[in-house]
C-alpha cells in the first residue's frame, strides 16, 4: 500500500506539482493542505489573516458577503497555483460566477474578506528568509504613442529575451483580457498615455502573465521578518511558501498598517523566484543545499 501511495503521489506531482519543491515530512504537509486549516492556525497564533468560511452551498457565500462586506475572495479549498481562486469580488453578480467556477475545480469553497494592497511570497524557514518576491498581475505601462496590443507585443519581445518562459509566460490577448479591458472601457487598440499602468488582468498568477519582482531582505523589518519565522515554526515545517497581503508594503511594520496572511505553502514553487522580470534573481544554493541534506519523513507519500 506504501508503495501504491508513493506512485499515486508521484503521479499527481509530475501532473499538477511540476517544479515545486518537497522538504516537508507528510505530517506537515497535512496540516495546511486545506485553506481552511491554515486559517485555524493563524487564529489560534493571533497572526493577521481574513475572516473566511469553507461553504458547500453558495447561498452561504452570499450570507457571509452581506455580512462582512466586499471585496472578498473566492478558492477552492484543496488547490495550488491560484487555479481556480477569484479576487478580487467586489459585486454580487461577480461572486455568484467565482462560485461557480471555483467548484469546477473542488467540491468545498471557500470565501475570505480580501485585502487590497501588496501581494508577496515569502520562502523562508524558521530561521531565515530565503526570498522575498512581489506579484502583480499581468500589466503593461504607456508610453503615449503604442497601442495596448503593441505595448503586449513588446513586452513579450523582452521575456523571450530574458528567457522567463516557461516559468514567468508570456502576455496573452485572449478573450479574458479583452473582457478586462472593456471593464477599463479601454480595448487592445487603445493607447494609454505615458507612463499610464494598464492591468490586463486581475488575478496575481504566473499562467496568465503575472510579474514577479525580487524584493531586497534589507528593506523588511525585523519584526516581519521574525513574524515569517514563527509562521514556519507554527507548522513544524522545514521551508514554506507564505502567501501574504501588506496594505503599505512589506517594508512597513506589520504592526503599522493592515496585513492578512493568506495561506502556506507546503510545496512551494521555488522556480519563480530564479525568473523574475524585475530585480536582479539571488543564489540560493546554499539554503537548498541544507533543505536537500534533511531526512524527511514519508516525503514521496501523499
Amino acid at each position: 500500500m506504501k508503495k501504491l501511495k508513493a506512485l499515486i503521489y508521484a503521479w499527481i506531482s509530475e501532473k499538477y506539482m511540476n517544479g515545486c519543491s518537497n522538504y516537508n515530512s507528510l505530517e506537515v504537509r497535512k496540516s495546511c493542505r486545506s485553506k481552511a486549516q491554515g486559517r485555524e492556525v493563524f487564529a489560534r497564533n493571533n497572526v493577521p489573516h481574513a475572516r473566511g468560511m469553507i461553504f458547500i452551498w453558495p447561498m452561504a457565500a452570499i450570507r457571509f458577503a452581506k455580512e462582512h462586506g466586499f471585496p472578498v475572495v473566492v478558492k477552492p479549498n484543496v488547490s495550488g497555483y491560484s487555479r481556480g481562486s477569484y479576487f478580487p469580488i467586489n459585486n454580487y453578480k461577480e461572486l455568484w460566477r467565482a462560485i461557480f467556477l471555483a467548484k469546477i475545480w473542488w467540491p468545498t469553497t471557500v470565501i475570505e474578506q480580501y485585502l487590497k494592497g501588496a501581494n508577496y511570497r515569502v520562502l523562508g524557514t524558521d530561521r531565515k528568509l530565503i526570498s522575498v518576491i512581489r506579484r502583480y498581475p499581468p500589466y503593461v505601462v504607456g508610453n503615449g504613442n503604442d497601442t495596448i496590443s503593441q505595448l503586449m507585443d513588446a513586452e513579450n519581445a523582452i521575456r523571450a529575451e530574458m528567457k522567463l518562459h516557461p516559468v514567468i509566460f508570456p502576455l496573452e490577448k485572449s478573450e479574458q483580457v479583452v473582457r478586462h479591458l472593456n471593464k477599463q472601457n479601454l480595448s487592445l487598440e487603445s493607447v494609454p498615455d505615458q507612463d499610464q499602468h494598464i492591468e490586463l488582468f486581475h488575478r496575481v498568477a504566473l499562467a496568465p502573465g503575472g510579474i514577479v519582482e525580487i524584493i531586497d531582505q534589507s528593506t523588511i523589518p525585523e519584526d516581519n521578518k521574525e513574524l515569517f519565522y514563527n509562521v514556519v515554526k507554527m507548522f513544524g515545517a522545514n521551508v514554506f511558501g507564505i502567501d501574504v497581503i501588506f496594505e503599505k508594503g512589506i517594508e512597513v511594520s506589520h504592526k503599522d498598517q493592515k496585513c492578512i496572511f493568506i495561506e502556506v505553502n507546503s510545496r512551494p514553487y521555488m522556480k519563480m523566484h530564479h525568473y523574475p522580470r524585475y530585480g536582479k534573481a539571488e543564489d540560493f544554493t546554499e539554503a537548498l543545499a541544507e533543505l536537500d541534506a534533511l531526512e524527511i519523513a514519508d516525503r514521496d507519500i501523499f
